[in-house]
């Protein structure tokens, strides 16, 4: 296939055809018109031709700003006609001479081929003599910036040199200002001194505010603020201790300082006391605020305004306590409940012990309160024992308080209980009012102080109320002693009225044992009761040894001994289960031993007249000396036979384990001891009789064969046996 401009064009593809024109064509044809440069050329070169848009007159054009030309003479004229009509005309418009032409194809391009050099050197021409008129006027601006720059170096040289005249003249200056400049940071360094010095030494004006001001309640903002200024006077002693000594700021400081704690201490007073005015009325809200607790702490550096302040609250809870004292006796609780102690004024003992209760109540309140206002921590004491006073300070304020605090109610108290333990007429009321005033008076004691006015007032009601009681027990004694035992009765048991004045005295020592505390000794334990003892005791004693010898004159059948070991056994059995009285159970048993002897002589003589020894064994105590005991008529031998026919009797009755008297002894054990000693010594009789049977001297014949034709047969050792007795050897008699 053949391309189109061989097929067009023939005569170009042969190679005879190579002249110029064909030659400049295949450049054309042949060049590239992608290239930028190229397109530019090419757009630079249209805009230099670009042909009319709009047809207009004959003889005229548009130039390159648009404006019309007229064209005169004729197109066809000379070159240089042509040429200076065409200088005339802007760079797009060179062209514009031939625009009535513009109608034939290919006049543009013609005209530019002919004219493009002359066209681009008159362009050139152009742009240069601008360039030359523009740069013309920049000559003469240079000329003239080259007059004020010359002007300028003469003014700068001038003011060179008067700088250089300054300079000279100011350098003193500058030294001067170098050393203010060193003195002025030596001011800024001693002012932050200075202010670090009263940030630390001086109070700010917040804290100020805090102690002095009314607005700012006691708490810890004000607590802070007061620290800071104890600390302040603490570290300016410590700086007013060196080498210079003391010196007007430190004394100064103080001085503020000193001025400021004094307002502090006077602001903790009064808060203090408003406080305390307010707690005290509410005898149940004993709450202690912690700002409250550290204030006391603060004001006991003032002991003289802690004191008052602490007066206003003695005052006060010392109103408020009696106010609610008089209403537990008269009002009761909230509600009724519990009842008005008043209504159990007809028992005399809860009476007293509910009033005395509310009392303990009260102050164990009381100290709980001050222990949390003082902030002392309990000492973890058991329940009853005895509170350890210490020297502290905290103890003397608590103790001068609570003495305060309940002084109100001492009156009230102390009249009534007066009334009430002198209006009993029995003993053990009397006694159990005492016993109870005893202890709660050793509780009071224990907790409050025996100095205190409540101490000292139940102290004096707990002497009234012995004093009482000694008084019904000492009547009580006597009006046993005026009462006589009844003669018509035969028996040898305990008067009623005996038994009666035990039973008060058994009850006695049951309240006196519940009272102890369990830490007495023996001794503590015995004084206690001793007195008690001695008066109850002691005319019931009398009363026995004295009215049985009186019975005993007006009924001489009546056994008197067995009647008083009866009465002194029945005594010791009410003393024995309590362990305070083992004195005077030791008394006792002294008066029985000495009965109890009494009545083995008299047994032993009933024994001894009985078992039919009783004239052989005076024959042998009372014959003559070298007299034969057989030529007494009371031991004769066929006395001394009927003697020992009678023994032998008696050994087989039953009072020889069994005695009808001593079977009225209330004790088994004094029956046993009585017979056997009897029976001993009947024993040892028998042994004698028979001893002096057997000897020679007293010339009795055939003296064994008499001794054993009965029994014992002259066997000592088988009575012995017979009576179930030993001899101090252990063994039986021989």
């Amino acid at each position: 296939m053949t391309s189109p401009s061989t097929s067009r064009i023939p005569s170009l593809s042969s190679p005879a055809a190579q002249n110029p024109v064909s030659t400049r064509l295949y450049k054309v044809l042949s060049a590239n018109f992608d290239d930028d440069a190229t397109r530019e050329a090419l757009d630079t070169l249209a805009e230099l031709y670009a042909p009319s848009t709009s047809a207009r007159g004959a003889g005229h054009t548009v130039n390159g700003k648009g404006k019309e030309v007229k064209l005169d003479g004729d197109l066809d004229g000379d070159a240089e006609d042509e040429n200076e009509s065409l200088s005339t005309l802007k760079p797009n418009g060179l062209v514009a001479a031939a625009a009535v032409e513009e109608s034939v194809p290919g006049d543009i391009a013609a005209r530019a081929r002919k004219n493009l050099r002359r066209d681009v050197e008159n362009k050139l021409a152009e742009s240069s003599r601008q360039f030359l008129s523009a740069f013309g006027e920049v000559d003469k601006q240079l000329d003239t910036l080259q007059e004020h720059i010359g002007l300028m170096r003469v003014r700068c040289d001038e003011a060179q040199t008067q700088l250089h005249e300054t300079n000279e003249a100011c350098k003193s200056l500058l030294d001067r200002a170098g050393s203010l400049r060193e003195q002025r940071q030596g001011v800024a360094v001693r002012q932050s001194i200075i202010a670090l010095f009263l940030s630390r030494f001086t109070l700010s004006a917040e804290e100020k505010e805090a102690i002095t001001s009314r607005d700012v309640p006691v708490g810890s903002r004000f607590f802070a603020a007061m620290d800071k200024a104890t600390k302040i006077r603490d570290d300016c002693r410590v700086l007013m201790t060196g080498d210079e000594g003391d010196t007007k700021a430190g004394i100064d400081i103080l001085s503020a300082t000193a001025t400021h704690l004094e307002q502090a201490y006077d602001k903790i007073f009064r808060h203090c006391s408003f406080e305390f005015r307010q707690m005290g009325k509410d005898a149940t809200s004993l709450d202690v605020p912690p700002a409250l607790r550290e204030a006391v702490r603060r004001l006991r550096q003032r002991p003289e305004l802690l004191q008052e302040a602490l007066q206003y609250l003695s005052q006060t809870r010392q109103a408020t306590l009696l106010s609610a004292f008089m209403d537990a006796l008269t009002r009761g609780g909230p509600g009724g409940l519990p009842r008005p102690i008043e209504l159990h004024a007809h028992d005399p003992l809860r009476y007293v012990g509910d009033m005395l209760a509310w009392v303990h109540q009260a102050i164990a309140a009381e100290r709980e309160l001050l222990e949390s206002l003082f902030g002392v921590r309990g000492d973890r004491r058991m329940v009853g024992a005895p509170r350890e006073f210490s020297e502290s300070e905290e103890e003397g304020w608590m103790g001068e308080m609570m003495d305060g605090a309940v002084k109100g109610l001492c009156g009230p108290l102390k009249v009534r209980v007066q009334q009430t333990v002198r209006s009993q007429e029995s003993s053990i009321t009397s006694y159990k009012i005492a016993n109870l005033l005893g202890f709660y008076l050793s509780t009071m004691q224990r907790t409050i102080g025996r100095e205190a006015l409540l101490s000292r007032t139940l102290e004096e009601l707990t002497e009234l109320a012995y004093g009482v009681f000694n008084g019904a027990i000492e009547i009580q004694g006597r009006g046993l002693l005026r009462v006589p035992l009844d003669l018509d009765d035969t028996g040898v048991s305990p008067p009623l009225a005996i038994l009666d004045h035990a039973q008060v005295l058994r009850e006695m020592m049951v309240v006196y044992e519940s009272s102890l505390f369990g830490n007495e000794n023996e001794e503590e334990l015995q004084a206690g009761f001793r007195d008690i003892l001695d008066k109850m005791v002691d005319p019931a004693l009398e009363m026995c040894l004295t009215g049985a010898e009186e019975k005993k004159r007006q009924r001489p059948a009546w056994d008197k001994a067995v009647f008083v070991l009866n009465t002194l056994a029945y005594l010791q059995t009410v003393l024995e289960p309590f362990a305070f009285t083992v004195e005077k159970r030791g008394v006792l048993q002294g008066l029985v031993d000495a009965k109890v002897l009494q009545l083995i002589e008299e047994h032993f003589k009933d024994v001894l007249s009985d078992s039919g020894l009783a004239e052989i064994a005076r024959a042998c105590e009372g014959r003559r000396a070298n007299e034969p005991l057989s030529h007494v008529p009371a031991a004769e031998p066929a006395a001394l036979q009927a003697a020992l026919h009678r023994f032998s009797e008696w050994l087989s009755g039953e009072e020889v384990v069994h005695s009808p008297r001593l079977s009225l002894l209330t004790m088994q054990s004094l029956h046993t001891r009585v017979h056997q000693a009897a029976l001993k010594r009947l024993a040892e009789t028998y042994e004698r009789v028979c001893e002096e049977v057997k000897k020679a001297e007293n010339k009795y014949e055939a003296a064994a064969t008499l001794l054993g034709s009965e029994r014992p047969f002259g066997q000592v050792r088988l009575l012995w046996q017979i009576f179930g007795l030993q001899d101090e050897g252990g063994q039986y008699g021989g």
